[in-house]
């Protein structure tokens, strides 16, 4: 496809979400495509989370581009290094690393209505334009350390589970933990016989439940390659599994008991003391908060140098941490579990769409987004992994991979002849509240958790089946939109039909 002709695209972001996309560009013949990456290098949450014992918890054969299965996987659920390597390979074999500029962090985006095109300024004053954009910055790329008072003043190091300070010697020392959701559950055992002591903040307890993870072994890998239909299967076998899960947390029903019961029997086979099983026993409805897995939490928490504190953290000393009874806990290194900002999408950059409109003003009241990917009054721009398509149960990576198809259709589009496109105010408005009303209904909407805005919106979670997502954006909808301009004139809108 001639690159003159065709539109050009920058992508935001070198992550799962931003190199699918741009897989997918490639294999459609758009290249006329930029990847910006602030960081040094590609991978997104794979490479920044590099801490003791981080792995995923979905299984390695649903949890990888469809395109790309891997059949020498060391476990059934991959660890960190592993899932990176993946990334890169993949990258590399299907040629989108080199689209790939790393150390280009952008600053603002623009859209200009006199060509129809977006002005893309990085941090270093660089300015580049395409006619397309798609922002994958992911929901959890950007880490939250709580403004406690005092937090400056600890004599020791202090830093988030997603920037570990691998400078730092555990052995022996006095750790503090703040937090106890997803990463933490993974890090605290990852350290737990290194420390001397530690003490871990708890503000309410997750639902732990068991990992039925395995390592593969050489026949498994031999099975794979010669037999690819064995690791199919057993990716269709996880994906009607995990779409139970994804059913079960919007409706409730048997799976969720079942749920329930193997996290209690695990808590009371794996916790003998009763005063700590009961500061360990959730005080929100199973599946409000994000279920996490592992058979490590617990025993970890149970042994004797580890300390589960429940009162609030009120502040800092350069000694540790003071909580809301009075006690200063003694600390030489603090530890952040404490997630990351889900629901302020696309910050900390600036865009700006027609007439100016700033996105974040437009979302004051709650990130939304048609299909989780097209914003009205911003033309030509995609997003990867929006606003109400995350997942509570299942792999993230088959809805990013139904967002991808779906902007290649509207790349397609445009390079039929039309410059610009803008989802219809009112298809957005309306996606937007059957969204709300459905959301409303789950059990998200029980509990405070990171998928709410303090208003109480959900803006993160898709409230289906990803089989129902996937069919929703399996073909561009030209009628949701109208034409801001076409390919030869500067023209008016007008109605696509």
């Amino acid at each position: 496809m001639d690159n003159a002709r065709t539109p050009s695209v920058i992508v935001i972001g070198a992550g799962f979400g931003g190199l699918g996309v741009g897989i997918e560009l490639i294999r459609a013949g758009f290249t006329n495509l930029t990847i910006l990456e602030k960081a040094d290098d590609i991978g997104g949450v794979w490479r920044d989370n590099t801490y003791p014992n981080a792995a995923c918890d979905v299984p390695s054969s649903l949890y990888s581009w469809s395109f790309e299965p891997n059949p020498t996987w060391g476990h059934r659920y991959s660890r960190q290094d592993e899932i990176l390597d993946y990334i890169h390979g993949a990258a590399a074999k299907h040629g989108v690393r080199s689209y790939v500029r790393t150390g280009t962090e952008v600053d603002t985006a623009e859209y200009d209505e006199e060509s129809a095109r977006w002005r893309v300024t990085t941090t270093f004053g660089e300015v580049l334009e395409a006619d397309v954009l798609i922002p994958a910055l992911g929901q959890l790329s950007r880490p939250v350390i709580p403004a406690l008072p005092g937090a400056a003043t600890f004599a020791g190091p202090a830093f988030h589970s997603a920037q570990w300070d691998h400078s730092v010697d555990l052995t022996g020392k006095r750790v503090a933990v703040i937090g106890t959701g997803a990463s933490a559950i993974q890090f605290v055992p990852g350290i737990v016989d290194q420390v001397g002591e530690m003490t871990v903040f708890q503000r309410s307890a997750p639902y732990v439940v068991p990992k039925p993870d395995r390592e593969y072994t050489r026949r498994h890998h031999s099975t794979f390659s010669r037999v690819p239909a064995t690791q199919s299967f057993g990716r269709k076998l996880t994906w009607v599994l995990s779409e139970q899960l994804n059913r079960a947390l919007v409706q409730g029903g048997p799976l969720m008991a079942a749920f329930r019961a193997a996290w209690r029997l695990q808590l009371r086979r794996q916790v003998r003391d009763p005063e700590l099983r009961a500061k360990l026993i959730p005080d929100s409805p199973m599946g409000c908060k994000r279920i996490l897995f592992s058979n490590e939490w617990y025993p970890a928490l149970a042994q004797d140098h580890v300390d589960v504190v429940t009162e609030n953290v009120v502040g800092v000393e350069p000694t540790g941490v003071r909580t809301g009874d009075g006690t200063l806990h003694p600390a030489d290194v603090i530890i952040y579990g404490t997630g990351f900002a889900a629901t302020e999408f696309l910050a900390p950059m600036t865009v700006r769409g027609v007439g100016g409109q700033d996105v974040q003003e437009f979302w004051k009241a709650g990130a939304h987004a048609h299909l989780g990917i097209n914003v009205p009054g911003f033309p030509n721009l995609f997003l990867m992994y929006g606003p109400n398509t995350n997942l509570g149960g299942s792999s993230i990576i088959g809805m990013m991979e139904s967002q991808a198809g779906y902007i290649v259709q509207a790349v397609k589009f445009l390079a039929s002849g039309v410059a610009a496109i803008d989802v219809r105010p009112e298809v957005s408005e309306g996606y937007d509240q059957e969204m709300q009303d459905r959301l409303g209904d789950s059990v998200w909407s029980s509990c405070h958790n990171w998928y709410h805005l303090d208003g109480g919106r959900i803006s993160t979670n898709w409230p289906g089946l990803v089989a129902e997502y996937k069919a929703r954006t399996a073909t561009f909808r030209a009628a949701d939109f109208v034409q801001v301009r076409d390919a030869d004139s500067r023209g008016t809108t007008n109605s696509l039909t």
